[in-house]
């Protein structure tokens, strides 16, 4: 839990140094052999904004994994700019990194990217997110339409313990350009349709929030509730969008009544899950992610190449793309002491103010 205290607050002093577009941290692994080439490993990651976890737990996870490896590397953050995450690629193709990581913030962008490294020789890694189309040698994630199936039936277990007849669900999903989200939606559907077709649910309000972004997914879960101010259910994709959609329900004095989903278990998440406002969240591993990434990024630095167990298939590329699948884990209120232990976050991130007492009820130590 230390080891995670460490990591998170190294990396909120690195997010507030990123003044500028893009933001970058690099280290040196140390002194290689005589006129030899180190490694070196470039990591994009796509913004601040979709979720505090790119800054919060991957680029520390990433960094300490590269220096522990002893290679060179740069990671860089595009905060959600497309032309700077194409110039940043270009900087690190031409500073001569052997392996390029990304986290694309759409296909088109990331596959530009990941073929101009390809074109130079460069080793590619899709981290988190798929790029379709694209040419990335390996993929590293968590099962996300396993994610999405969590969510849909922690959905069903929170209506069902709020004994809701009929209820009207609505669905707050990702950006409509990251595939995450689809198969987070695959996920979802495949349990709550059922659902539908048999009456037990009224399928309410069904949008895609543009680039996960929070505030414009406040002004359309507004306009969903306008329309359906019945509401008994929101499918929320992530724990951002659940606090948009919160932020309604609380301006209508119907928080806490109104079962929704998160992802990515969050602290803001965690504290709503607590406080009763929201009734799940998924929880990903991310350090077990970013040490899969790092192990495989380091090995194809050192020009070895490295079996995966899994695939995942790209169907605008129509090929299948060796991957590392982590597998996500549901967490309700029940269970949120899992995620300080395992030092995601810790206690004093979480337990603040008027949530001691709340994590204290909940037995977190």
């Amino acid at each position: 839990m230390r080891k995670g205290l460490l990591f998170a607050t190294a990396a909120v002093s690195a997010a507030l140094l990123c003044t500028t577009t893009a933001c970058s941290s690099t280290g040196s692994g140390g002194t290689g052999p005589a006129g030899a080439k180190k490694p070196k490993i470039g990591v994009i990651l796509p913004d601040s904004k979709s979720s505090v976890r790119w800054e919060t737990a991957d680029r520390p996870y990433l960094a300490a994994a590269f220096k522990a490896a002893g290679v060179d590397y740069d990671i860089q953050n595009a905060e959600g700019d497309k032309q700077a995450f194409q110039t940043i690629a270009d900087q690190m193709i031409t500073s001569g990194v052997n392996v390029l990581v990304i986290v694309n913030l759409d296909s088109g962008t990331g596959k530009a990217v990941l073929d101009k490294a390809k074109a130079q020789g460069v080793a590619t890694i899709d981290y988190d997110r798929l790029t379709l189309g694209g040419s990335a040698q390996y993929y590293v994630s968590f099962d996300n339409t396993q994610v999405g199936k969590l969510q849909g039936e922690g959905l069903a277990k929170c209506l069902t313990d709020a004994g809701a007849k009929n209820p009207v669900v609505a669905e707050l999903n990702g950006s409509p350009t990251d595939n995450n989200a689809t198969l987070f939606a695959k996920g979802y559907n495949g349990v709550l349709d059922p659902k539908y077709a048999a009456g037990e649910y009224t399928k309410g309000p069904d949008q895609s929030v543009p680039d996960w972004d929070n505030a414009q997914a406040q002004t359309i879960f507004e306009q969903m509730y306008t329309g359906r101010p019945d509401l008994g259910g929101v499918l929320a994709a992530n724990d951002g969008l659940a606090n948009a959609a919160i932020a309604v329900l609380r301006k209508n004095h119907r928080n806490g009544q109104v079962p929704i989903t998160g992802q990515d278990a969050t602290v803001q998440g965690l504290q709503s899950i607590l406080a009763g406002d929201q009734c799940m969240t998924v929880y990903k591993a991310v350090q077990k992610e970013a040490d899969a990434a790092s192990a495989l990024a380091v090995e194809l630095a050192g020009g070895k190449q490295s079996r995966t167990t899994a695939t995942v298939h790209d169907p605008t590329g129509n090929r299948d793309v060796p991957a590392v699948l982590l597998t996500p884990e549901a967490i309700f209120k029940d269970t949120v002491q899992k995620v300080v232990a395992d030092g995601f976050v810790t206690k004093a991130q979480l337990c603040t103010g008027d949530y001691a007492a709340l994590c204290a009820k909940a037995g977190i130590n």
